[in-house]
């Protein structure tokens, strides 16, 4: 478990590991490092994924994850050499890799019970859409884009894609955008909604840390109980999603941040939060 306290830098084998962990003030930056296949997802990086993803989400000392790539690329979803070859092999079929990998990835992303950012580095294809719409806060590059590129190899979509495109861009644009795929642009991204900003590339780095740094103050355990509300009343009714709010206010109701907020009150101060 990592010191929030304490910054670690990636160890002397960064460049050879295909995701590298970056830990500091509470913010856990996780880095697909493939940008010679523009970050696409071979056995390697998923595995590596979907355990440091789950190791995240249970460390305390996490309070905020961003997910990023290296160089100009986010991520390309499926590592298609890779994937050739197990294909004549036989080795791991799709829905070997979706049961192992993908779908672990993606619910991790939108249930952990801390705050994610996709910080949307250039271009993000397929898969690699679909983790960064798991995301609460998509910042992208000014010259970044979406491509929900599975039609293009003849495949369905995955990842959480059906999902999340819908309910954020709406049904009738959710099938073109999949049926017809081309690659979105960054002003596209953000007039569909599927980004929830643009930012020059110079600027970025900048964007992102300050965003991560102020969700990495807040109070963490309410910001992880309102991630779980809104997912359970995207398929529930009024009367289900009332009792679970009810659920989640009285659990959030007996943090030590509720209890130091209300007291920074009565006082009139400002309140810390611990993520506690």
């Amino acid at each position: 478990m990592t010191d929030a306290a304490t910054p670690t830098s990636p160890s002397p084998t960064a460049a050879a590991e295909t995701l590298v962990r970056h830990d500091e003030g509470g913010v856990a930056t996780l880095r697909i490092n493939r940008p010679e296949a523009f970050n696409a997802l071979d056995r390697t990086t998923k595995e590596a994924l979907v355990a440091t993803l789950r190791a995240v989400a249970e460390d305390d000392s996490v309070r905020v994850v961003v997910l990023t790539g290296t160089g100009k690329s986010f991520c390309a979803g499926e590592d298609l050499r890779a994937h050739a070859g197990n294909l004549l092999s036989g080795e791991q079929t799709l829905a070997n890799t979706i049961d192992d990998h993908y779908n672990p990835i993606a619910e991790t992303l939108a249930t952990m019970d801390k705050p994610v950012i996709a910080a949307i580095n250039g271009i993000a294809a397929g898969a690699g859409v679909a983790f960064a719409l798991a995301a609460d806060f998509r910042i992208m590059t000014d010259d970044g884009g979406m491509n929900l590129a599975f039609a293009g190899i003849a495949l369905s979509c995955d990842s959480g894609a059906s999902f999340w495109l819908p309910r954020i861009i709406g049904m009738a644009k959710a099938k073109e955008v999949l049926l017809m795929p081309s690659t979105l642009s960054a002003a596209d991204c953000e007039r569909l909604g599927l980004v929830t900003r643009v930012v020059a590339r110079d600027e970025f780095d900048g964007v992102v840390a300050e965003l991560a740094g102020k969700l990495a103050v807040g109070p963490t355990r309410a910001y992880g109980a309102m991630r779980r509300a809104l997912a359970f009343s995207a398929t529930h009714d009024l009367s289900e999603s009332l009792k679970h709010e009810r659920d989640l206010m009285d659990s959030t109701g007996r943090t030590a941040d509720h209890l130091g907020a209300v007291q920074s009150f009565v006082a009139k101060q400002r309140p810390t939060f611990t993520g506690r």
